[in-house]
């Protein structure tokens, strides 16, 4: 059955577009089905029907794997064979009936306004790299952009004089506000050390690394853990967790749900929804500690 394996993901490749991270997955999810059917002497997809399929899910779920791991193997197996349908390999889909188990949405870590705030002070504003990772910091808690975008963000995508930027994902652009703290830490970069750090004058990019050239994704990371490391923050911190605090912490106070919908990027009103029920179970958290008939 690899041989279909490998006309599916030269499929998704060519035909589909999918990125190379999508097709490793597909890969990884259909060669451990392959495994455990083999394993039960069936050698051909045309003779595996639900109850195979409904016998390597329970396999997985005896090895402990988590409900969204079983939820990406059905997906998996479901488009694989969806794929092999269309080409006349087999007369059925087996994982139709097969139905995709429940998951509960684990309310997102985020960082205190105190936490935020001891973080934002840790840059040294008397070097270039402290000047840099000042306004990047800045400009993330202030917009909630991915770090994908918050490293990719071009100079042309900066409006200081109207105080917002424009952020391009999956091909669709939206405005986002900068406040005034990201606005100055983004003056004082572009003032006193981007032109000073970039080594191509030519060189489009608004962040760069302490070589002149473009930062990585990787690069910001560790440079967050080291000022929260700094800060003294306990909390397995990440980038994301910023972008996470941007949109909670405006939602506690009050803002729009769509609004932030719109600022975040989300597809659907219910990604976003989440971080009211994180403003809930904070509710609930502070009483429990604080009234004294809790």
């Amino acid at each position: 059955m690899e041989e279909y394996v490998l006309r599916f993901t030269q499929y998704l490749q060519n035909e589909r577009g999918s990125s190379k991270n999508t097709i490793l997955s597909y890969e990884r999810d259909l060669k451990s089905f392959i495994a455990f059917i083999v394993g039960t002497g069936i050698e051909k997809p045309e003779k595996v029907n639900v109850t195979n399929v409904r016998a390597y899910l329970l396999y997985l779920e005896k090895q402990g794997r988590a409900p969204s791991t079983i939820s990406r193997n059905i997906a998996s197996l479901r488009s694989f064979f969806q794929y092999l349908y269309k080409e006349g390999i087999v007369t059925e889909n087996p994982t139709m009936d097969i139905t995709t188990p429940k998951i509960e949405k684990k309310l997102p870590d985020i960082l205190t306004m105190e936490e935020v705030e001891l973080l934002l002070a840790e840059p040294n504003l008397k070097t270039l790299k402290g000047i840099r990772d000042k306004a990047m910091l800045e400009v993330l808690y202030a917009t909630g952009i991915r770090v994908t975008e918050l490293v990719n963000l071009q100079l042309d995508q900066i409006h200081m004089t109207l105080e917002y930027l424009q952020c391009t994902y999956m091909d669709k652009d939206r405005m986002i506000p900068l406040g005034s703290k990201a606005i100055e830490a983004l003056e004082i970069y572009l003032k006193e050390a981007r032109f000073i750090m970039v080594r191509d004058a030519k060189e489009q990019t608004l962040f760069v690394n302490c070589s002149g050239t473009v930062m990585t994704r990787q690069g910001f990371w560790k440079l967050v853990k080291v000022y929260a490391k700094k800060a003294n923050i306990q909390k397995a911190i990440t980038p994301h967790m910023l972008r996470h605090s941007f949109a909670a912490h405006l939602v506690a106070n009050g803002a729009d749900l769509h609004v932030v919908q719109e600022m975040m990027g989300h597809a659907d009103i219910s990604t976003t929804q989440i971080y009211t029920k994180l403003q809930k179970s904070r509710i609930k958290e502070v009483y429990n500690k604080a009234h004294p008939r809790a």
